[in-house]
């Protein structure tokens, strides 16, 4: 009974002051009512002057939304894939998606991503432009380790988008989500870079090995797969993939991969046909934890620990040791050992880097020419 009672006290209390609230809210509307309506005309059109020049700040912003949207339009495409589903039957299921139009060595291609056109054959996959036209690619190539694919098309008025640096992005920064959610082509959502760098998400039955993601509150729904994450200067910096979801729909997360990420995969696949991707030669220590960390003289848990160096490698060449922790590689500050993973496998095979190394209570810097997985 006490318990129902003190429910019952809290909520008379809430009553009371919401009335309260609710007589003072209306006291001081009728005040400020009184107060403008004695206002002279001289005043008031001050007041209306003030007012227009708060609005032009807030129109000029919605203006420039408006430019980067229209930029941004012409380079974005729907993309409907027939598959073949396994089982008894054989049924046939249609994947939408988005994708976006880039150039790399003066020729246009279509980024998105993989799960947008796995399994779907050639003559399947239907590429919708801004006009209207619907066109086909006539090659595709994928990587099921970073859900990136990249296809070839051959129509003269493709317009490629304009690149950013992912590498830039900051926490914070405006940003607009271009795509076909739940089919409708086209929309445009806007929101703030909510984080950068996460990892370890699974993602579907296959996943993705090698992740980064830019995390976004621009909402991203289904459809949405493969379009561009664009910046207010217009510039692509992300290719949108992923949603943290309870309902399928929008919920304020939504996860973009890095476009350094993306292209550098998709050059790979056109060049090559394949990712050929880097290895240092090195085991991580997995029992490295802030307790060790602050044993080493680090002051707190970050890096990444060998324990031991693999022989005939880019490691060894390089003069690593076991227990030394791996601060920084190729200028970018080591969270832990998946973020070095993922950071090596993102490398150009032959690239010399910098590695900002933590060796007997001190930062020492070596150089090392990262060799290709198996070599």
């Amino acid at each position: 009974m006490t318990g129902y009672r003190l429910c019952v006290s809290v909520r008379l209390v809430a009553l009371t002051l919401a009335a309260l609230g609710g007589t003072l809210l209306a006291e001081s509307a009728a005040a400020q009512y009184t107060l403008t309506s004695q206002l002279s005309k001289e005043a008031r059109d001050r007041m209306y002057s003030e007012v227009a020049d708060e609005v032009a700040a807030m129109e000029r912003h919605g203006n420039l939304l408006r430019k980067v949207a229209l930029l941004t339009q012409p380079t974005v495409v729907h993309i409907d894939a027939t598959k073949a589903t396994d089982g008894f039957g054989r049924k046939s299921v249609e994947e939408a998606g988005s994708g976006v139009i880039v150039e790399y060595k003066e020729k246009t291609y279509v980024l998105t991503n993989r799960h947008v056109v796995k399994h779907a054959a050639l003559d399947n996959i239907r590429i919708k432009l801004s006009t209207g036209q619907v066109i086909a690619p006539t090659r595709v190539w994928a990587d099921a380790e970073t859900d990136i694919a990249i296809m070839a098309v051959e129509c003269p008025q493709l317009v490629p988008a304009r690149l950013g640096d992912s590498n830039k992005v900051d926490i914070g920064d405006f940003v607009l989500a271009v795509g076909s959610p739940f089919g409708l082509s086209h929309s445009v959502t806007y929101g703030i870079i909510s984080a950068k760098g996460r990892r370890d998400l699974q993602l579907g039955v296959e996943g993705v090995k090698y992740q980064a993601f830019i995390q976004t509150d621009a909402a991203i729904n289904p459809g949405n797969s493969g379009g561009p994450l664009v910046n207010l200067r217009g510039e692509v910096i992300g290719l949108n993939t992923a949603i943290a979801s309870s309902s399928g729909g929008n919920e304020g997360i939504g996860f973009t991969i890095p476009i350094n990420i993306a292209m550098f995969v998709g050059g790979q696949l056109i060049e090559q046909g394949s990712v050929i991707r880097a290895m240092l030669g090195v085991q991580l220590d997995s029992q490295f934890d802030a307790a060790l960390a602050r044993e080493l003289g680090l002051p707190h848990r970050v890096g990444a620990r060998i324990s031991q160096v693999n022989p005939n490698t880019a490691a060894e060449e390089a003069g690593l040791r076991p227990g030394d922790v791996i601060l920084s590689f190729d200028s970018v500050q080591i969270e832990d050992d998946l973020h070095l993973v993922n950071q090596v496998k993102m490398t150009p095979v032959g690239k010399t880097v910098d590695i900002v190394l933590f060796r007997g209570g001190q930062a020492t810097q070596v150089q090392a020419t990262v060799r290709a997985e198996g070599s």
